[in-house]
């Protein structure tokens, strides 16, 4: 993975997602495999802000700051990407 591949994963991971998991069951009839059940179950991944702080670390110490700059550098982060994703 590119390093901008990397930070991209780790914006993600500080802003929060929101995920999908599809599981599927299939059953062996005459015609080969069928598919039986699907479950897709959603979830939300919330923020991380260890993540907070690894996007900090080269911009301020992060070890320093308190979870309220911590908290507004999120949000500083979630709307820097809404803009470059056109959100």
């Amino acid at each position: 993975m590119s390093d901008e591949g990397l930070k991209k994963a780790l914006i993600k991971c500080a802003v929060g997602f929101d995920t999908s998991e599809v599981v599927e069951e299939y059953a062996v009839d005459g015609d080969g495999l069928k598919l039986v059940k699907r479950k897709v179950t959603k979830r939300d991944v919330p923020p991380d802000i260890k993540a907070v702080k690894m996007l900090l670390d080269g911009e301020a110490d992060a070890r320093e700051m308190s979870d309220e700059e911590l908290e507004e550098r999120r949000k500083k982060l979630i709307e820097m990407l809404k803009e470059e994703t056109g959100d």
